[in-house]
Order: structure tokens, then sequence, then C-alpha cells
């Protein structure tokens, strides 16, 4: 089987598992968790053999046209070199994992048939996005992947946050997607063809008439996807969902997306120097606006969301320096710790059977309890730290090394304040990452809250999958020697300057908000924080539904007393407040989009009903009238109609002999 038959195969399997699975979910039921499982892992093994065989070496190109389009031809094309052979295993692995995940955690969810198709409906969308080699079919995956984050997120649609979230990340990704649509025409308008073969090789001739345009609305559709600054209000809303969905969105689908596809069109993003200065502008303010909305957060879910959105940002900040090989590494490492983080997050959440979802502060020493969570979740948040030799330090240390290179003047091309942008915004992001990790840590592991009811051990399927992802959340980054091949050669060894930098200031932010923890525990009562609502026995799915439900006011606002033990509210100070709402983003588009459109709808539905429809009222008023006076005259009274008869001949008559008179 030749290598591009393979390729096909692997977004297929999941679409064809999707497709069964919907098919048999009610019939049945007994084949929803094979239809689930298989597909993926055969889909992971075909981009294992795609990626052995493509070996970093030439990209594998096939093309055929289904049908004429005019002067602009799409085309069902390949394009897979080594950047998308690796995006390909990973997303595989975080989709495998991520379905054998959910036969344990959703085991008692009604709706899990149709939760497991459109999880591999959304592996397939990513994987068509991965290997496409032409924009249009690149964008069928793109969408698929919005409509599929919708449905997933709002699976818990009985309670207001799940609907609110879902319809929110859908429509702020279509916010997005408008000028992303338009600058996908007009780059394919400049090159001539979709394919993106052809529009790289347009870019290196200097083609691109337009390439600053481009390059910006190209970044507005990222920017929606991948959850940067300021389309990035959506993500941590979007933990209303089930914790198996968050893993998938926020580790290989979705918010990859965006970095990937910047990925594979950096040339057209490099075309412009002022297209790279916002981006990174873009990529720093999202790092470290995250970071510090992540310290102040108590849920461990919106804690991992902002997270995801800060690490995203040191990707964006590699593409702005110019380096993909560093942007698409951390992906890669990214994606195996932040996978592993959101589904040890789920077995805490069954732990620790809070009605506050997942907060931090209502949590009591859970080492005992979920001891493979706590041992897996170190590993990831070690990684997310960047403390070596785990897998985030390489990956990290790579992007800025690549910033330093740049604002050095040693990368062609680029602008020397991109590079002093990202690497600033890098290191101060790094000590908050540092800071926020192990603040994480201390208030789920060592926190004082109050004791939850013991919901026995997981499913072994959950916890299995978790000791599968520390593996390479520990050790992916060793791999840096053998990963060249894939990456054009790029040297991923960490430099020394930026190692013992950024190495230096995230011990300074663990060591820091260590002793912040120790000063507020020593200082604060050991009282419990509320008391804690008991879930029955069963699926952890449900345990989170029944958290949602019961959260109010609204998700993401804990309804709890301030712990008086969170390091957090210590280290930001006054800053805690706003941190902890995400710098007021979503008032100011409520002041300035939301509100000035519910007031203009209020206009438009006034004038519908009191102009136009007063007009079409006044319309039919008139015949109404006559025909109730009509009505009125058929009394079925024979003499009053022979009387009415009688009365018109007079007028007639009358009428008659004043006419000829007046002849």
């Amino acid at each position: 089987m030749t290598t591009t038959t393979l390729a096909v195969l692997v977004p297929l399997l999941p679409f064809l598992g999707a497709a069964a699975g919907l098919l048999l979910g009610r019939t049945a039921p007994g084949f929803v968790r094979p239809l689930a499982v298989l597909p993926s892992v055969l889909s992971l093994a075909l981009a294992v053999l795609v990626a052995v065989r493509q070996g970093g070496d030439q990209a594998v190109d096939a093309a055929t046209e289904l049908t004429p389009t005019g002067s602009v031809p799409i085309e069902l094309a390949l394009h897979i070199d080594g950047f998308a052979a690796l995006v390909a295993v990973l997303v595989g692995v975080v989709a495998s994992c991520v379905q054998i995940y959910s036969t344990g955690y959703l085991r008692d969810d009604p709706r899990y048939p149709s939760y497991a198709a459109l999880v591999s409906l959304f592996t397939s969308a990513m994987l068509l996005v991965v290997y496409s080699g032409d924009l249009m079919v690149l964008l069928v995956g793109w969408e698929i992947m919005g409509i599929c984050s919708y449905f997933l997120v709002g699976h818990y649609w009985e309670t207001p946050e799940a609907r609110a979230a879902s319809l929110k990340a859908f429509l702020v990704t279509k916010l997005g997607d408008v000028p992303f649509l338009i600058g996908l025409f007009a780059l394919a308008a400049d090159a001539g063809s979709f394919r993106i073969r052809t529009v790289l090789g347009t870019v290196v001739s200097g083609g691109l008439d337009h390439p600053t345009l481009i390059a910006l609305l190209l970044l507005a559709g990222v920017a929606g996807k991948s959850a940067q600054f300021p389309l990035h209000t959506w993500l941590p809303d979007a933990m209303a969902g089930p914790t198996p969905v968050s893993a998938l969105i926020h580790a290989a689908t979705m918010v990859a997306a965006g970095v990937y596809f910047i990925a594979r069109l950096l040339p057209v993003f490099a075309a412009s120097s002022a297209a790279l200065l916002v981006l990174a502008v873009m990529a720093a303010v999202t790092m470290v606006g995250s970071a510090l909305a992540a310290l102040a957060q108590d849920d461990i879910k919106r804690v991992l969301a902002y997270s995801t959105i800060g690490q995203l940002g040191y990707m964006t900040g590699a593409l702005a320096v110019g380096d993909r090989g560093a942007a698409v590494f951390h992906l890669l490492s990214h994606g195996a710790f932040k996978a592993l983080l959101f589904l040890a997050a789920g077995v805490i959440i069954h732990a620790a059977g809070t009605n506050s979802l997942a907060a931090m502060s209502r949590m009591k020493d859970l080492r005992a309890r979920v001891p493979d969570a706590y041992w897996t979740m170190t590993v990831a948040l070690l990684a997310l730290a960047a403390i070596p030799p785990f897998s985030g330090f390489f990956s990290k240390e790579a992007v800025l090394g690549a910033a330093e290179h740049a604002a050095t003047g040693h990368a062609e091309d680029i602008p020397g304040a991109a590079g002093w942008i990202v690497l600033v915004a890098g290191l101060v992001t790094a000590l908050l990452t540092a800071a926020y990790a192990m603040r994480l840590w201390l208030l789920a592991f060592r926190g004082h809250g109050a004791e939850a009811p013991d919901h026995g051990r997981q499913p072994l399927a959950m916890n299995a999958v978790l000791w599968i992802l520390a593996v390479p959340s520990l050790a992916f980054g060793l791999t840096t020697g053998l990963l060249p091949d894939w990456f054009d050669g790029h040297d991923l060894t960490p430099t020394l300057a930026t190692s013992v930098l950024g190495t230096g200031v995230a011990l300074v932010g663990g060591i820091v908000t260590y002793g912040a923890w120790r000063h507020t525990t020593a200082l604060a009562p050991r009282v419990p924080m509320g008391a804690v609502a008991a879930h029955p026995e069963g699926d952890a799915g449900l345990v989170e539904a029944e958290a949602i439900a019961s959260h109010a006011p609204a998700y993401g606002n804990v309804a709890s007393a301030p712990d008086p033990a969170d390091p957090g509210r210590l280290l930001l100070g006054p800053l805690h407040r706003h941190a902890a709402v995400g710098f007021h983003l979503d008032a100011v588009y409520a002041a300035l989009f939301v509100r000035p459109v519910q007031a203009g709808a209020t206009l438009v539905r006034f004038l519908d009903r009191e102009v136009v429809d007063a007009y079409v009222r006044g319309a039919g008023a008139l015949p109404r009238l006559l025909g109730a006076a009509v009505r009125r005259a058929q009394t079925g009274n024979v003499q009053t109609y022979v009387s009415a008869l009688l009365a018109g001949t007079v007028v007639l008559a009358v009428a008659a002999l004043l006419v000829a008179t007046g002849a």
C-alpha cells in the first residue's frame, strides 16, 4: 500500500467510525465503544506508519481535481512533510487516549454514542487540516471542527452555562473566520491557486501583491481558532463541556489548528514585517495576560484553560520570529502534557466531588485518594513549568532560543523588535507559569479545604491513559537529537543563555509561590471552606454535569468563600480581582458589541411591530370594516330586503330625475 493511500485512510477511518457510531448508536449500543476506540487507534497506527515512511525526507504530494471550478482550481490534495507527519501522530495519540478514557468517564451517560461519534468526527477534521495540500479542503476541516466544538462543549445542554459556552465558542471563532475566509480568497487570487505548494512558490518568487493585508486577515482567523488575544475569551468558558473534550480541544485539535496553519504558510506571514510585529505583540499580550489570569483562577480547569492560551502564545511567538520548527516542537510537547493535565483533572473532579466543579479552594489533600493522578499530574506540571529534563523544558527553550536569535539580529528578514518582544514576554511568562503550576499542585494535593466523600477508585481505562501520556511528557524532549530530520534540519538543542534564564525564572516563580503558600497557610484559620455536596456513586461525567448545574451564579465565577491559604491572592495583590475575571475583557465586549447589538435588535423589533405592522394592520382594517357592515345587512329577513330594494329604486329614480332636470 502506497504512502498516499495510507495517508488518505488516516482521516477517513475516524470519519467512518463517526458515521457508523451515529447510525448504530441506538440500534446496536454494544458496538458504540468499539466504533469509538478502534478507528482512532487504527488511524494512529497508520499515521505512525506514514511518519516512518516519510522519515523527514522530501514531502509527499498528491492531488486530484474533483471538478472544474474556473480559473482557480480546487483540488483534493495531500502535502505531508515532517511537520505534518508528526502532528498527525500527536492527533492520533491524544484522540485515542481521549476515546479510551471516555469509555470510563462517560460510561453511564445516555448521550455517549453521539459524544463518541462527534469526537471521532472532530479527530477526522483535524487530520484533514494536517494532511491537506489545498486551502479550500483545509477550510472544510477547519469549519467541521468549529461545529463539533459547538456540540461537544454544549454536551451538558441542560445547564445554561454549557449552552452559553457552546454558543460563545461558535460565535467568537466565526467572528475570526469571516476575515480568514476573505484572506484565503485574496491569497488564492494572488497565487492563482488554492494549492499550498503553489501558494508558497508564489511567495518565494515575490508574486504576492498584498502580503500585509492577506497576513492580517488570516491572523484574525488564527486568533479565533487558537484563542489568541483578543479572541481568546471563549476558551475558558468552554470548560463547561466534558473534561475529555477539553483535553482534545486543548492538546491536539481546534486550538492547535491555527498554530499549525501559520507554520504551514509561514512564508506568507514572513513576507510582511508588519504582520510579524503584530503577531509578536499578539503573542506577548496573550502569554503574559493569560498567565496572570491563570494565577487568579480557583477552578482547576480554568487554570488549565488559561495555561493553554499562554502556551499557544509561545507557539505564535516562535512563528513571529520565523522559527516554525520551535513552534511545532512546542506544539507536540504541549499536546502530550496538556492532555495529561486535563485527563488528570477529570480524575480529581470525580474524587473531590465538589459542588463548584473543581474549586481548588475546596480540595483537601487528594494525594492518597488519587495516587495515579497525583504522580502523573506532577510530571505534567513540571513539564508545563519547563523544568529540566521534562519535555516542556526543551520545547520552551527552543522558543526562547529562537526569540534570542532574532533579537540579536541573527535571523534574516525578521524584525529585531519582534525578537525582543517575544523574548521578554516569554521570560516573564515562564516565571508566572511556574508560579501557577506550583499553586495548582499545592492547592489540589496539599490543600486544606473541606473533606469530600470518597467515590472510590476510577476505572482502569482512565488511570491507564494517564500513565501512557506521562511517558512523552517526561521523555519527549530527550528526542531532540532525532527530530531535525522532520524539522527541516533545524537544530532544537537548547542554548545556554536562554536555558539558564528560563530555568532560573521558573525556579524563582515556583519557590516564591511555595513561600507565599507557607505564609498564607500559617496565618489561615483551620476551618472548613463550606459544606461539600455529596454526589451519588457513579460516573464522573455525571458528577461533572451536576457540578456545573449547581454552579451559581454562572460558570467560572466560583460561588465559594475565598481561600485564605491561596498564594495567588498574596502574589497578585490588588491585581487579583481583575485577573480573576480575565481583566474584564468580556465586560468590554459586552459594552462595545453585545449591548449595541441588543439595542439595535430592540429598535428593529419596535419598528417592525409599531410601524411596519401598523401599516399592515391599517391596510386590512378598511376591508374588515366594510365586510362587517355588509355582514350586518345580511339579516335573512325578506321584508327588509324588499324595503331596501324599494328604497334603492326610489334613490335611483330621484337621481335620474335630477340628472334629467339639470340637462
